[in-house]
């Protein structure tokens, strides 16, 4: 009797903890709970009036001071009745803003042997001018590419694939120049 109960205990645990029905259980329980990704996800939502105008204030030689660009776009928005954006957009939008671009043939002959490997006619963001330039160049490109808008060289210090020499040389021009 003790053995028949057993078995039909076992029988009924089986069929309690079958595991697919379990697993379809789950899902219709919680199918309903999973949460979609945003649409616009990667993609900026500031306004394009306020990206332009916000591009147009970082573009300068030297890095201008936060609180100046958030002031100024915080006035620029508000005549445009618009939503002025965060400190951390403004510097997600600094790790995003697009460069400046130089035609190669414009550059000087040291310059543009640092670039070996580009199209002679073409043009380079500022980035990769500079990541040239320290990399491949000379001691007169390195001195060019130190001299390029702080932007450029904001970028150019996020690059993968730096020598530690050369990139500790960049960090110094930066630190030099108040760049962090």
């Amino acid at each position: 009797m003790l053995s028949r109960l057993i078995r039909l205990e076992l029988s009924e645990a089986v069929s309690i903890f079958d595991l697919n029905k379990s697993i379809e259980n789950a899902l219709l329980r919680f199918q309903h709970t999973v949460r979609k990704g945003r649409a616009d996800r990667g993609q900026t939502r500031l306004a394009p009036g306020v990206q332009v105008e916000l591009q147009r204030l970082l573009h300068g030689m030297e890095r201008p001071r936060l609180a100046d660009v958030r002031h100024r776009l915080e006035q620029f928005c508000a005549r445009r009745m618009l939503r002025a954006p965060s400190r951390a957009t403004i510097y997600n939008f600094i790790a995003r803003c697009p460069d400046h671009q130089y035609e190669i043939p414009g550059l000087p002959d040291y310059v543009r042997t640092a670039l070996y490997n580009l199209d002679p006619a073409g043009t380079v963001p500022g980035h990769q001018l500079a990541f040239y330039a320290f990399q491949y160049g000379d001691t007169r490109a390195a001195c060019f590419a130190s001299g390029l808008p702080w932007l450029d060289l904001d970028h150019a210090s996020r690059m993968r694939g730096w020598r530690p020499r050369t990139i500790g040389l960049l960090h110094a021009v930066m630190r030099h120049r108040g760049i962090p």
